[in-house]
């Protein structure tokens, strides 16, 4: 995979591009939270491809991280170079269980909004039966 595929449209999501830019830039989650004027969870959304920022979040995070606006949208153009070729190589089965590990933890963090709409409403009618 040579340098422009690693981050490409084919290999890569947003959330991916926008991880590797902010772990290029030395940045943590909260950090980048707190310069964007976000929430963690919200950063956390958009790096999980559960959300996406709007256009003025999208050009403050281009300018932060130091890459264009349209690779970081796209993967399209000149954006971060492919990680370190002496880094150790991973097995062809990587690329299916870190999916098979975001599409879980999507799962999970949907079930947990759902266990908390439930417990919300169950306090209601708690309350309103009291």
């Amino acid at each position: 995979m040579d340098d422009n595929d690693w981050y490409g449209p084919d290999a890569a999501t947003f959330g991916d591009r926008l991880a590797a830019s902010r772990e290029t830039a030395g940045m943590d989650q909260e950090a980048l939270a707190k310069r964007l004027g976000v929430r963690l969870k919200t950063l956390q959304g958009w790096e999980n491809d559960l959300s996406e920022p709007r256009a003025n979040r999208l050009q403050m995070l281009a300018g932060l991280l130091n890459v264009p606006m349209v690779w970081l949208i796209t993967g399209e153009g000149d954006g971060l170079s492919a990680p370190d070729e002496d880094a150790p190589q991973l097995s062809p089965d990587f690329d299916e269980t870190l999916l098979e590990l975001r599409a879980l933890r999507g799962e999970m963090r949907a079930a947990g909004e759902r266990l908390g709409r439930l417990e919300k409403k169950l306090r209601k009618m708690l309350k309103e039966g009291a």
